[in-house]
């Protein structure tokens, strides 16, 4: 009888191989990845940080706009891009679209909670300075509430990452082709090599948003 060879080193050969035989085929939609996440997320912030802002200020408004948003953030993702594809038509646009629409209910919110959790006396006593209220805003406020406001940007990130990889379903590339193409193909290498990328961005995206955020938080409190 044969000894029966070990599963560990044929999963570990599973595991690497495609990913090392094709790597400038990954480092491709790897970068394509991270293009698509860079953009949504920048498009987000810019939306979300003003946004943020007025419902922090206006608390009818606030419930309002965090309502709508947490609408939008439980519409199915892959339902979203199919909505989009007859305005937008396939491609990097719809998937923007929609990764910056999902991103809004967490920044939004952190954006508020932030800012609404500041200390009352804290502002009282920069008015009381003569800083004005755009000062406060951007020298105190803005300052005061970072931490948190990171916390909301780490998670939206990951957020955006893990959808983005759907994305690939309206030919919008990135990392989610090499998952689609491993299944329609019946190819684990492939569908292990894409888990392996997406991981490895998901896990360093992670690692520098806490980085900063708790540098922020380090910052906040010495100041």
């Amino acid at each position: 009888m044969l000894p029966r060879r070990p599963l560990l080193p044929r999963l570990r050969g599973v595991n690497v191989r495609y990913l090392i035989d094709n790597l400038p085929y990954v480092a491709s939609l790897f970068g394509q990845h991270v293009l698509m996440v860079g953009v949504s997320l920048a498009v987000a912030l810019a939306i979300a940080l003003p946004l943020g802002v007025v419902c922090a200020r206006v608390a009818q408004l606030r419930n309002i706009v965090l309502g709508v948003l947490g609408i939008i953030y439980t519409i199915p993702s892959l339902s979203l891009f199919v909505l989009l594809i007859p305005f937008t038509g396939l491609g990097l646009r719809p998937a923007v679209i929609a990764l910056v629409a999902y991103a809004q209910l967490v920044l939004v919110r952190n954006v508020v909670v932030g800012l609404t959790g500041i200390d009352p006396a804290i502002v009282e006593a920069a008015r009381g300075m003569g800083m004005t209220g755009a000062q406060i805003l951007r020298q105190v406020e803005l300052p005061l509430a970072l931490p948190i406001m990171l916390a909301g940007v780490r998670v939206a990130t990951l957020s955006i990452i893990a959808i983005g990889t759907i994305a690939a379903f309206i030919n919008a590339g990135g990392l989610g082709l090499l998952l689609f193409d491993g299944v329609r193909s019946s190819n684990p290498e492939k569908i292990i090599a894409g888990a392996i990328a997406v991981s490895a961005l998901a896990i360093g995206a992670n690692g520098l948003f806490w980085l900063l955020e708790r540098r922020a938080a380090q910052a906040t409190h010495t100041g």
